[in-house]
């Protein structure tokens, strides 16, 4: 069976399983946001900051299943993520407390593992198919979001917690998939360094921390001055040492290239409010508007209505990315993707009153979504030779977890400054605020994109291979 899918249209189409699974596990939680949190009690603050834990692992795990691959084998790495991933998504749909939604979406957080880890098999057993397989993945990443988040929100609208089991059968067919996958024929070679990644879980960690608590400390408290410090303190040490070592845990070297660097950056803006924005989304969406708060006021069905909207366009950009890509240049397809997300929070930030009016903005970010998922992914993995592919892949992802997490962690802050009422409704001058820090970082995205340069030549497969020789 390993034989028969170890190429071409068998190997992406196993793929495409394990990446549906990955999108349904990313969307279905969103429109139920609102209905789970009444369940466990929690306010639109609270909600968020739920979806701002995820987005922390998703930070912490994507070097760390990244770097285990290359060392232990990407199609191991992938068993254990998807494993992980499953157990999670059990955890929540057993019993949904908030101690066993934090646990669980912290496990399911290894679906940030699994485009590197594809990445490096499809590269290394079908090179010829890598730009159309990955557009075909990142298109079914955004369609599987949206169609996940559908039938969740369907399935809640009979019964309010029976959402919750959406994810689990889509992880049974992942785990099966992953088995019947070969796996990727680059040399292992390393060791993990364990200091690394224990400097950089904590510094994220207390990154994190004072960006949620910052508000209701007081930002310029002793215990926000003493969070910031450590935060940077550990991430200065965390750099030394990776830059010291033979066997890094994130090759910060990579970022020497500029190219690399610029589409990096241009992922993390990208990011920050596309991927981040998305708890948001559904809070907005599902918020009643009355005296305390701003909201619309959807029931979970209709907000997983909106959340298919925007990944469908989402598809649509990222299937025509290669095409856009071929007529106008990777520069000028970057940029565009960054405008347009500006443009889209800018119009949420005029336009959100009515579910019409909210969906102008809203479908424009998905656009934007998919354009830049699928360029950054494609163009992450171009920038370096085959024996460096999963590390590049794992930077770039790093960068979109990154922007996520810090992305969530500032409209938190800035909710929770703008927040009123015994339950903490947030306030609209709370939403436009947020909307336009993501529209603001966004252009910053766009304008890396033009810092994007063409490669000076493309490295033939001999040079390739020379290289690989050569890091073996």
């Amino acid at each position: 069976m390993t034989r028969a899918i170890g190429r071409g249209r068998g190997l992406i189409a196993t793929m495409t399983v394990i990446v549906v699974c990955s999108g349904v596990v990313q969307g279905y939680l969103t429109p139920l946001l609102p209905v789970v949190g009444r369940h466990a009690g929690l306010g639109g603050v609270g909600q968020n900051n739920l979806y701002l834990l995820a987005q922390v692992a998703f930070a912490v795990l994507t070097p760390l299943l990244s770097r285990w691959g290359d060392l232990w084998g990407h199609r191991r790495l992938l068993l254990i993520a998807v494993t992980a991933v499953s157990v999670g998504s059990l955890l929540i749909a057993v019993r949904p407390t908030t101690a066993t939604l934090a646990a669980g979406m912290v496990l399911q957080s290894a679906v940030v593992g699994f485009f590197p880890l594809l990445a490096g098999i499809l590269r290394s057993r079908s090179p010829e198919h890598g730009r159309v397989g990955m557009s075909v993945l990142v298109g079914a990443l955004l369609l599987s979001i949206g169609a996940g988040g559908y039938l969740a929100g369907t399935l809640s609208d009979a019964h309010a917690l029976a959402g919750l089991w959406t994810a689990v059968p889509f992880c049974g067919l992942a785990i099966g998939a992953a088995l019947a996958l070969p796996t990727s024929t680059v040399a292992r070679a390393g060791r993990f360094n364990s200091r690394a990644a224990l400097l950089l879980t904590l510094g994220l960690g207390a990154l994190m921390l004072v960006l949620t608590e910052g508000g209701s400390w007081g930002w310029t408290s002793a215990y926000s001055l003493a969070t910031v410090t450590a935060a940077l303190v550990l991430l200065a040490v965390w750099v030394r040492v990776e830059q010291r070592s033979s066997h890094p845990l994130v090759d910060l070297g990579l970022l020497r290239d500029p190219r690399l660097a610029a589409i990096s950056a241009h992922t993390f803006c990208l990011a920050f409010g596309a991927i981040g924005f998305l708890g948001a989304n559904s809070v907005y969406l599902g918020t009643a508007p009355d005296g305390d708060g701003d909201g619309l006021g959807l029931g979970a069905q209709d907000i997983s209505l909106v959340s298919l909207a925007m990944v469908a366009v989402g598809f649509a950009g990222s299937t025509l990315t290669p095409r856009l890509a071929r007529a106008i240049g990777d520069r000028a397809v970057l940029a565009v993707g960054g405008c347009a997300g500006a443009a889209g929070f800018l119009s949420l930030c005029l336009l959100h009153s009515s579910v019409p009016q909210y969906l102008v903005g809203a479908l424009t970010v998905g656009l934007a979504t998919g354009v830049f998922e699928a360029a950054t992914r494609t163009l992450s993995v171009e920038a370096v030779d085959e024996a460096e592919t999963a590390l590049s892949v794992g930077v770039n992802e790093m960068a979109l977890s990154l922007g996520a997490a810090i992305g969530a962690a500032v409209i938190g802050a800035l909710w929770a400054g703008h927040a009123t009422g015994a339950h903490g409704a947030v306030t609209g001058a709370g939403y436009r605020w947020a909307w336009a820090a993501c529209a603001v970082v966004a252009l910053g995205g766009a304008a890396f994109g033009l810092l994007v340069r063409a490669p000076s030549s493309t490295p033939t497969p001999e040079t390739r291979l020379a290289h690989t020789r050569r890091t073996a």
